[in-house]
């Protein structure tokens, strides 16, 4: 049996075939008042669902489970078309049913609350949608910038008409990033007291927003509104929370006209925010870290070599991993002084790769930087490092040699002296090269060194080799796994012979890296020593000795 019409608990109509109101039962009553039999249906209802019965409900299967039917019909021989529309602040479904008399019964259900639902779920996934793609876009970037740039632009597309992200005061100044919805962001600076702007100073130091409703747009200073905004509506301002530490501000702004940001919109900002001060966070602890690691490889670094007190050098340095810049070997050239004295040449190799195998170069190079003034005694200055070495927490050893450089007249003479590293090459002006006689122990792991200085003096244009084993040990070739050798290097310097000290360093960093191509290999770092070419200018009085110029 079906729900008789006036015990009905929604709104029942039954409308005859010309348009006229037959029975109302007590529920329609009640939501529509003008609703009586006989009255026109167009002046009882609203225009949606006049509308839809003058243009007659079309057949379509499956009303909705659940719902009565006039008459006791079975649902299945119901063909509905549902509609759907306001009645005040509520929304009704309509479901007719056509009946053998050509009479129609309008069924309606209050549908506000699915609608409601269906709408807060909508709004769910979009928000979702839209932190999501915040996070995307704000992590992909480590640059504060760019960071403040997505914050500002994001938040004026879905948040306000227009956006401002504050950064934290760097000096005097408040580093600002504004924005208007459509627009691209600008970055300017002003000197302002953040205090004058209700709860920006609050934000700015990490505290709890305060409610758009306590803030008085009428308040808002001229830095504050972007250009061509016009009159301000209303105004949220709420923190970016960082790291530990705020990351800024974040203040949307909506005009005159524009309804003002509710209670849940103020929520979802703050959730907007946390994304974005996250990242802001991170990119600032990311540039504060960059500018440590450069000043601290600053010194890491290989210096630049050119030609000290008349002699010639030149160094060339490649890490083991491309993407970084320092690694455990080093060369230095200390210049003598006082003038006259020899110039000191260190070029080693510290066990390890990578970060700690530099770190473990720095102390090694500062270490020998402070016994400078006995440099002349490279047996005492070799044992010192190695007792310093020995007294290092997870002190790495390593392999040097030292090469002290004196100009006398047209030659250069060196005083050469190894500790576990491969002896230096001499390469003489017709093409030979001949390994120095010098041979010791490494540093930093026994409890004494042994070492043996080689004398040596190169004639004009000629050159003396110091290299690391990354270079002869260096893996590639056709077949990939063939070391470059002790006696490619040598072929590659006999055939550099008379070339200055750069061109020589160049060549063999040339052939070592086609050797290895894109294969692993270890740090290689070598320094050439070179006795320049001179011209003798005659004496200017027929007497005196005259002078030698490179």
């Amino acid at each position: 049996m079906g729900v008789p019409w006036g015990e009905a608990p929604y709104p029942v109509l039954l409308v005859d075939a010309q348009a006229r109101l037959v029975s109302v039962n007590d529920a329609a009553s009640l939501v529509f008042p003008r609703a009586r039999p006989g009255a026109l249906l167009a002046d009882a209802v609203p225009a949606w669902l006049s509308t839809a019965h003058a243009q007659g409900p079309s057949p379509v299967p499956a009303p909705r489970p659940g719902l009565p039917r006039a008459g006791g019909q079975h649902p299945e021989t119901d063909r509905d078309r549902i509609v759907q529309g306001p009645v005040g602040d509520r929304t009704y479904e309509a479901h007719p049913t056509v009946r053998g008399d050509g009479t129609v019964v309008w069924w309606l259900v209050d549908d506000t609350d699915h609608r409601l639902a269906r709408e807060a779920l909508k709004m769910e996934r979009e928000r979702t949608a839209f932190l999501t793609q915040a996070s995307n876009l704000l992590l992909s970037s480590l640059n504060l910038d760019r960071c403040m740039d997505v914050t500002a632009q994001m938040a004026a597309e879905h948040l306000a008409d227009a956006a401002l992200v504050i950064a934290p005061s760097n000096g005097r100044d408040l580093p600002v990033v504004a924005c208007l919805r459509g627009g691209t962001p600008s970055m300017s600076r002003v000197a302002v007291d953040p205090e004058e702007v209700p709860g920006l100073g609050e934000a700015l130091q990490g505290f709890p927003p305060v409610p758009s409703r306590w803030i008085d747009p009428s308040a808002a200073p001229a830095w504050l509104i972007p250009d061509g905004f016009g009159a301000v509506g209303s105004i949220v301002i709420t923190p970016l929370p960082g790291h530990g530490v705020p990351a800024g501000a974040l203040v949307l702004l909506r005009r005159t006209g524009a309804a003002a940001f509710t209670e849940g919109e103020e929520v979802f900002a703050r959730l907007f925010a946390a994304r974005a001060g996250a990242a802001m966070s991170a990119a600032r602890l990311y540039a504060e870290q960059s500018s440590i690691t450069e000043t601290l490889m600053r010194d890491l670094l290989p210096p630049s070599l050119h030609q000290v007190a008349g002699v010639e050098y030149a160094g060339g340095y490649r890490p083991s991993q491309d993407h970084e810049r320092i690694g455990g070997d080093f060369y230095d050239v200390h210049p003598a002084a006082v003038a006259g004295d020899a110039s000191l040449v260190v070029l080693g190799d510290v066990c390890g790769k990578g970060l700690e195998a530099a770190v473990m170069t720095g102390k090694i190079r500062n270490t020998l930087h402070a016994l400078l003034p006995m440099a002349d005694d490279h047996h005492r200055m070799l044992s010192l490092l190695n007792t310093a070495l020995l007294n290092t927490h997870n002190a790495r050893f390593a392999t040097l040699v030292l090469a002290s450089a004196t100009r006398e007249g047209n030659t250069v003479r060196l005083r050469l002296t190894s500790a576990g590293h491969p002896a230096p090459l001499i390469l003489r002006s017709d093409g030979r090269v001949e390994e120095a006689p010098t041979q010791g122990t490494l540093v930093g792991a026994l409890p004494d060194v042994v070492t043996q200085t080689a004398l040596v003096t190169l004639a004009p244009g000629e050159t003396c080799v110091l290299h690391t084993d990354g270079i002869t040990e260096a893996q590639g070739g056709p077949l990939g796994g063939d070391m470059f050798g002790d006696a490619r290097l040598r072929r590659a310097l006999s055939e550099c012979a008379g070339m200055p000290a750069e061109a020589v360093v160049e060549r063999v960093q040339m052939l070592a890296s086609q050797w290895v191509g894109t294969g692993r290999h270890d740090d290689m770092a070598l320094v050439a020593i070179s006795a320049p070419r001179t011209n003798h200018l005659s004496a200017v009085d027929g007497h005196t000795r005259g002078r030698f110029t490179a």
